[in-house]
């Protein structure tokens, strides 16, 4: 993949990818929580060409009501799907989160047993140890497990990209006690920081979107085709949440509510204005079957 030695050479060095390309300083602050034209031209920041398409896998699944999910919604059966996506591009692909094993899964039951897909998890695996880069939409278990809690750690480290606020998150105040690291283990991970936008590869870019955890942040992708892919994470569980500007009602997570809100409200106009801009909910069991039917997700992992 031809933006691999520029944008990932300098792992070992700690330096941060942006410096890679001898750009400018990262971009100044903007208004809160982005700016869709600046994304556009941060993804534009690394030449070569753009990806050929998105692949999506669910590999568990948590059932709850929606009303969890979408404060206000009705208590009507929910599903939450566990995914990873493949940014996949002539000559290799990236991943967007990297799944989690099987003991983590159980922490998100709370005492309940729920569905754990073994098969698709080491299709994660395998697609993990393939990868030419491993980006986080954020620090939680379910995104962040199968980079840490892996017999391929050595492997995985040196190409998974971590944020500082992620790193210090998982050093600090992880979720859970699973996916605590240490000062030694942070050390073998690609660590950048940056202001609000970030180049990550061709037609890539990163938004910092703290509020659903302090590292979380968005990941713009436009493929060679033109069509647009926004992942956002968690700052929405259903994209409901988004079409309502309603935030979560879970007693069992801490957000930024106030920066929540302002990122569904700027994620509801997009919604409106951008038909071209395909807004990716990372735990929308209904929204990844729409978007497989569609063509805009490819149902297996490559």
């Amino acid at each position: 993949m031809q933006f691999l030695p520029a944008a990932f050479l300098l792992a070992t060095s700690g330096l941060h990818v942006l410096l890679a390309q001898g750009a400018p300083d990262p971009l100044k602050q903007q208004p809160v929580p982005g700016n869709l034209d600046e994304l556009r031209r941060t993804a534009r920041m690394i030449p070569g060409r753009r990806p050929l398409r998105v692949n999506v896998l669910k590999f568990a699944e948590s059932r709850r009501t929606k009303n969890f999910s979408v404060k206000g919604a009705a208590p009507e059966p929910s599903i939450q799907a566990r995914t990873v996506f493949q940014v996949v591009y002539a000559d290799g692909y990236i991943m967007i989160d990297s799944g989690m094993d099987e003991q983590v899964h159980k922490t998100f039951g709370r005492g309940v047993a729920e569905p754990y897909d073994f098969e698709a998890a080491k299709q994660v695996d395998k697609a993990v140890r393939g990868a030419r880069a491993i980006v986080m939409t954020h620090e939680h278990g379910d995104h962040v497990a199968g980079v840490i809690r892996t017999p391929s750690v050595n492997e995985i480290a040196p190409k998974t990209v971590l944020t500082k606020t992620q790193v210090q998150t998982l050093l600090t105040n992880p979720q859970m006690p699973e996916i605590k690291l240490t000062e030694e283990m942070a050390k073998r991970y690609i660590v950048i920081d940056y202001e609000k936008y970030d180049p990550f590869a061709p037609g890539m870019a990163l938004m910092k979107a703290a509020g659903h955890t302090p590292g979380s942040q968005m990941i713009y992708v436009v493929l060679e085709s033109g069509v647009e892919y926004l992942f956002i994470g968690d700052s929405a569980w259903h994209m409901d949440g988004i079409r309502q500007i309603k935030g979560k009602d879970a007693p069992w997570i801490k957000e930024d509510e106030a920066a929540l809100t302002t990122q569904l409200t700027w994620l509801n106009g997009l919604s409106h204005t951008e038909k071209n801009l395909v807004i990716v909910v990372s735990h929308d069991d209904e929204q990844r079957k729409q978007y497989i039917e569609r063509g805009l997700l490819g149902k297996a992992l490559e």
